[in-house]
């Protein structure tokens, strides 16, 4: 159940238009919506801020659709899928307005939001091959109202390339910064910026970066204050957080 929805409830037993009585029946509204394979969130929206954002892996086509159907028909305006498949992503997209993206397996169903988000979120990653990881943490933070700076391919082996960016560094409300291999990122952005630093290690190495898990440990020790850490390739998570963080 969304806020307004909620809000206009009150307003109508303020004005006397409607008895608490009703009022309550109608909050009172069955805030999960069974589906066989799922139980589907509906009122996650007004608990946390956000609509249940859907995990695409291991789920259907079929499963996925459905999901979405749920959540939109119960005013859902935007319904953000990860992890999704090309396959999913058709299936879906004959069935409901979709906007996928093949390289963070990021769809947004229905339409992206007019950003509502203090400031600008920089997405940053030390290489090219941590953009999937990097666009799906930028999608996640577009489809929940923020806008969103991409600085790409700007690691510490060619430093200039990010120190060029300085002003987008020290002007940005919150920096997500993608990395793998030694994991360096991070603590020199760290160290350049004011606000919050959300890092992501990725299982972009050779055999001993140990899948993301040498960025991971690296990130965790570094001395650079204000920086938090997110799992392995979890650019969910980290747009996720970056956005909160840009609403407060």
């Amino acid at each position: 159940m969304k806020k307004k929805v909620v809000l206009d409830i009150l307003k109508e037993v303020e004005a006397g238009r409607l008895s608490a009585d009703d009022a309550l029946t109608r909050l009172k509204l069955e805030p999960i919506e069974e589906l066989g394979f799922a139980r589907v969130d509906l009122h996650r929206e007004l608990r946390q801020g956000a609509t249940e954002v859907i995990y695409g892996a291991g789920k259907t086509p079929e499963q996925i659709s459905k999901i979405i159907g749920a959540l939109m028909d119960n005013g859902a305006p935007t319904v953000l899928t990860t992890r999704m498949s090309q396959e999913a992503a058709d299936y879906v997209a004959e069935r409901h307005k979709l906007t996928y993206d093949p390289v963070s397996r990021v769809g947004i169903a229905g339409e992206m939001p007019e950003p509502d988000g203090v400031g600008t979120i920089v997405v940053a990653t030390g290489g090219t091959t941590d953009i999937p990881v990097a666009e799906e943490a930028a999608l996640t933070a577009e489809a929940l109202g923020n806008n969103v700076k991409r600085l790409y391919d700007v690691g510490v082996s060619g430093i200039h390339r990010l120190l060029e960016h300085a002003d987008d560094i020290v002007t940005a409300r919150c920096i997500v910064a993608v990395a793998g291999m030694e994991g360096a990122l991070p603590s020199v952005i760290g160290g350049l910026a004011d606000c919050p630093v959300i890092a992501v290690p990725t299982s972009v190495g050779y055999g001993a970066a140990f899948g993301g898990v040498a960025a991971l440990l690296s990130m965790l020790n570094s001395c650079a204050s204000g920086l938090s850490v997110v799992n392995i390739d979890n650019g969910f998570g980290a747009g996720y957080l970056a956005s909160m963080i840009n609403h407060l």
